[in-house]
């Protein structure tokens, strides 16, 4: 059947509250128009009389999608943020989980930026570290990092990796999901607020948390472990509560004062050579470029959801800015076109053990010595990270991260896009 409405600057329509189809459904034509303050959508769907398409559910939540991203006006984005408060996993961390549970990283991990392990999971510099870069900033320090004297003058970190949205489970890599690192966050603006007379040199000023940019990358973790535990339609069924916890610290962060939000969705976390080498041994689940198409394909409903979730909070926070970012997208295509931008080795990772096609193997870290069936092995290092698009298995190389960073600050994966507001564009340092 064909279906109408049209969506204004004020409302949110119930027309999205439609339940999916009772029987497999094939989207056949799209169409909008916009004008300044409404887009008018027309969708046409067919009944499917045919074996269910693998890719349903996916047209179908991206027509939602369609349905749901409304033309809305928000202030212009002018990236000249005082500080930076990062919210993520181990795409983001620069070191909580290291210093929090004692996690030990041993070399290579850091080798090429830092000469040594930085409590980073990679072999370098992570996405977040070319972002501040651009925009004129340090590194973030960790939250819980206590050697030395950390500064927070210019915004914090607490991203831990292996974090998830949701609150941990009995197998939990990281203690620290989204909920508890929003509120190691409120906890560390009140102590700044306590503190700023002593202290001002090290701690943001007041107005830096409601001037301040507010990052995300997290996500990945609760799809990624749920697939071991759950069937494919239950891990589809999870993604809602996973949103609406996500939702829950968008808002509380609100609440707190923060108004500029950076959001990435999740990345093909089928193309991980961890992923492929677990669930990927029957090639007839894998896709064109060797990746887990189940994973893949529940990233991208998780990222309809997202995208619609970022288009109803800007609905609903008006003075919010609030920019969602396509990694998945980017990541995507620098998989699947790895030798246009100088790659070689698209899923193979870069630190590992077992050799091609992927070099990896779950019992043993990058830079790990194990006894295994009473043999000692050690994982070896490729000889030059920049041929390689994944670093252990789970993490991208500084190189990958780098050339991510670069697509992302083009402003062309965004929503709202922001190519036309960037300055910094021509002077960056990488």
């Amino acid at each position: 059947t064909s279906k109408q409405t049209s969506l204004t600057n004020n409302s949110i329509p119930t027309l999205l509250q439609i339940s999916p189809p009772k029987k497999p459904c094939l989207v056949t034509s799209v169409s909008y128009t916009t004008t300044t303050t409404t887009t008018t959508v027309t969708a046409t769907a067919t009944a499917a009389t045919y074996q269910h398409d693998p890719l349903a559910d996916m047209k179908y939540h991206g027509l939602l999608l369609i349905m749901f991203v409304i033309t809305y006006v928000t202030n212009a984005i002018d990236f000249n943020y005082p500080a930076v408060f990062n919210f993520g996993d181990s795409n983001s961390d620069t070191g909580n989980l290291v210093a929090g549970i004692g996690e030990h990283l041993d070399p290579p991990n850091g080798q090429t930026y830092f000469k040594g392990p930085s409590g980073r999971f990679c072999d370098g510099r992570l996405i977040i570290d070319f972002l501040m870069d651009a925009m004129d900033l340090p590194f973030l320090n960790a939250y819980l990092e206590a050697i030395g004297v950390p500064n927070f003058r210019k915004g914090c970190n607490f991203a831990a990796a292996g974090s998830t949205i949701m609150p941990p489970g009995l197998n939990f890599v990281s203690p620290f999901s989204f909920g508890v690192q929003v509120a190691q966050f409120i906890r560390f603006k009140s102590h700044v607020l306590q503190l700023q007379a002593k202290y001002n040199k090290y701690i943001p000023d007041e107005d830096y948390f409601s001037k301040g940019l507010y990052m995300f990358d997290i996500g990945q973790n609760d799809l990624a472990g749920a697939f071991y535990s759950k069937s494919y339609d239950q891990v589809i069924a999870s993604i809602p509560f996973v949103l609406i916890e996500f939702e829950t610290g968008i808002k509380l962060l609100y609440d707190q004062g923060a108004r500029n939000f950076w959001i990435h969705n999740t990345g093909p976390l089928g193309c991980l050579p961890q992923n492929i080498a677990k669930f990927g041994t029957d090639p007839t689940k894998l896709d064109a470029q060797g990746c887990v198409s189940a994973h893949n394909q529940a990233a991208n409903l998780f990222n309809l959801q997202l995208h619609a979730l970022v288009a109803k909070l800007q609905a609903q926070l008006s003075d919010a800015n609030i920019t969602h970012v396509d990694v998945f997208t980017i990541k995507s295509n620098l998989i699947a076109n790895y030798s246009r931008y100088g790659f070689e080795q698209p899923t193979a990772a870069c630190c590992g053990y077992g050799g091609p096609p992927l070099n990896y193997n779950s019992q043993l870290s990058c830079g790990q010595v194990k006894t295994i069936n009473g043999s000692s092995i050690t994982t070896t290092v490729c000889n030059d990270t920049t041929e390689y698009v994944s670093w252990d298995g789970i993490h991208y190389t500084e190189a990958a991260n780098q050339h991510i960073a670069s697509q992302i600050l083009t402003g062309k994966f965004s929503d709202p896009p922001f190519a036309d507001k960037m300055p910094f564009l021509l002077n960056l340092k990488f």
